[in-house]
């Protein structure tokens, strides 16, 4: 396995201390990649007014609702997905954050990671995305790595980062979504490393390019797991 570095200082400048203690919230973050040669990787970028990581080119993704206990899907989590989840939180919890990353995507892009489905109406969060007539599919979902926001900041997340081809989308290009995104597009993935990048987001679009290099999720890579430790950036490997 290769190794790529996390680069701490940029990730205390992204997001300075300001001091007060915080729990991380579960979060979940997804990663759309299209094309073989030249991957592309879709990415937006963050409204100047935000408080967190303004101005600031990511992945969609957001925190966990309670409605995604209880949504419905089509297509069960890969033994693989599920047996990583679920060494760090209980099943049921495990498929919520799976479908947090569907129900955030489709938020913020207008993107559909799921199957025809019959519209339904489901009150709450999940509603635009069923009246769509889609069912999320978790089959398609790989897992690739988790990071905690390091204690002090404005914001602070447990989050986890899935991987999926567009191939799995019903919806080939995104939309304005809910506007927390000022900018939405399909990047190469060497052009997405040059951008106005979170620290946590460059060092994940490294370990994304060393899986499509070898064959995409390669269920065998280990998880690099990201945090700080006694003041220090710490990434593990995890089987």
């Amino acid at each position: 396995m290769k190794d790529h570095p996390f680069d701490a200082a940029q990730d205390l400048a992204d997001a300075p201390r300001v001091g007060g203690a915080q729990r991380p919230k579960d979060a979940a973050t997804l990663i759309l990649t299209r094309g073989g040669s030249r991957p592309e990787v879709l990415m937006g970028r963050r409204a100047p007014g935000h408080v967190f990581m303004a101005s600031k080119w990511v992945f969609p993704g957001g925190r966990i609702d309670r409605a995604d206990f209880t949504a419905a899907a089509t297509g069960d989590l890969t033994s693989d997905v599920a047996r990583r989840l679920e060494a760090e939180v209980p099943a049921r919890r495990a498929r919520a954050l799976a479908l947090t990353a569907v129900r955030e995507t489709f938020e913020e892009t207008g993107l559909i990671l799921g199957r025809p489905a019959p519209p339904a109406n489901t009150a709450g969060p999940w509603r635009e995305y069923r009246q769509a007539g889609a069912l999320p599919d978790l089959s398609v979902l790989s897992y690739i790595a988790r990071a905690v926001t390091p204690p002090g900041r404005t914001r602070r997340f447990d989050a986890r980062f899935f991987m999926a081809p567009s191939e799995a989308l019903m919806t080939p290009e995104p939309t304005a979504g809910s506007g927390e995104l000022d900018e939405i597009a399909w990047l190469p993935l060497e052009d997405a490393r040059a951008l106005d990048l979170p620290a946590i987001t460059r060092f994940v679009l490294g370990e994304l390019a060393e899986r499509l290099a070898q064959d995409r999720a390669n269920p065998d890579r280990p998880l690099p797991f990201v945090r700080m430790v006694r003041g220090r950036h710490v990434v593990d490997h995890r089987d």
